[in-house]
């Protein structure tokens, strides 16, 4: 066995320890059940996709195929691990649907041969390029909006790069069909150059997660602060208070930095207020506690009962119906039109 094969299989543990420590050290935290499940699931999916990704690994562990079944669904997991972290979404059968399609696929591919397997194969490969570039999109859209710093430093400096390199990887697999053994092979997971690359994400995954879980993935605690930084705070908070008296919410692309600028206070010293004080993870959520309790006054009001949901919308904010509807369906359970026919109904 050469060196470079040893030092392949020792980055590979290292990766897989950092994954299983993240998976183990989350679900030990005050989290969520839906962060603590989609951590696990995550970590295990990822752990034996590096493990049968090496030939010698594989065959020392006598082609366990349990492991190539929890290595199906990759994409999807990352996928899962990324919405439930980053966008604050459920652990559901909508999001455990994409892991799910390709854990049943991967099990098809084994059975079939031929074109159809290749068909499927290219199908597969697509659907995980597809789904690690909007874990990518889901990264970067919330990362200015982000009031938790631990969790924008996730974002910033590994996350995006993991869903980038996850990427990288379904394009490399496309083109080794075109052209064999091409310089990008040396990158991809079951090359050592891969796998060190995975075994860095890992292990920055789990210096990121294990030092600050509290920050990571709740509204931070309040620290001890002297008697002039809570005065300024008070002032801040009194101001920011005004500002929403004033509608300031209503205007349409409004961002942290922008009201900021509004109030004449410190960018950072801002969101840790809206964080801290008001107890948000981020100034979406901010923003739409404001326009969701002034849709529910115009949508049950009767001389408003001719007014479009859209217009309602608009005249809140939102720069589509989209956001909105999900903003409110979060928010009560119900659509808006529902909401309006329901109340409505009970009006007298």
């Amino acid at each position: 066995m050469d060196s470079l094969t040893l030092i392949d299989m020792f980055v590979r543990g290292v990766a897989v320890g950092g994954l299983i420590a993240t998976g183990l050290g989350v679900c030990r935290g005050g989290v969520s059940r839906d962060v603590k499940l989609a951590s696990m699931l995550a970590s295990i999916s990822l752990s034996a996709w590096l493990i049968t990704e090496s030939h010698l690994l594989w065959q020392a562990l006598g082609f366990a195929y349990p492991l190539m079944l929890a290595a199906y669904p990759i994409s999807g997991m990352f996928w899962l691990f990324i919405v439930v972290v980053f966008d604050d979404q459920p652990v559901s059968p909508l999001t455990l649907a994409p892991a799910a399609l390709l854990l049943v696929t991967g099990m098809s591919t084994d059975l079939i041969a031929g074109q159809p397997r290749d068909l499927m194969w290219a199908a597969r490969n697509a659907a995980g390029g597809l789904l690690s570039l909007h874990a990518v999109f889901v990264i970067v859209r919330g990362w200015r909006g982000d009031l938790l710093l631990a969790r924008r430093r996730a974002r910033a400096l590994l996350m995006g790069f993991g869903g980038l390199f996850g990427a990288f990887l379904v394009v490399a697999s496309f083109a080794n069909r075109l052209h064999p053994m091409g310089w990008w092979m040396i990158l991809v997971v079951g090359a050592p150059g891969g796998g060190m690359i995975m075994a860095v994400i890992a292990l920055g995954t789990a210096s990121l997660f294990l030092q600050a879980r509290g920050s990571m993935f709740g509204a931070g605690r309040r620290p001890g602060v002297d008697g002039r930084a809570e005065a300024a705070d008070t002032v801040m908070l009194r101001n920011l208070e005004s500002a929403m008296a004033a509608e300031r919410w209503r205007q349409e692309g409004l961002t942290i930095t922008q009201l900021a600028l509004d109030l004449g206070a410190p960018e950072h010293r801002l969101r840790r207020l809206i964080n801290q004080r008001l107890g948000h993870r981020n100034f979406a959520d901010f923003l739409n506690a404001h326009r969701i309790e002034a849709a529910k006054r115009s949508l049950v009001d009767p001389e408003q009962a001719q007014t479009t949901v859209a217009t309602i919308a608009f005249g809140l904010g939102y720069g589509s119906l989209g956001p909105f509807n999900r903003a409110f369906r979060a928010a009560t359970g119900l659509t808006p039109t529902e909401w309006r026919r329901h109340s409505l109904v009970r009006s007298p």
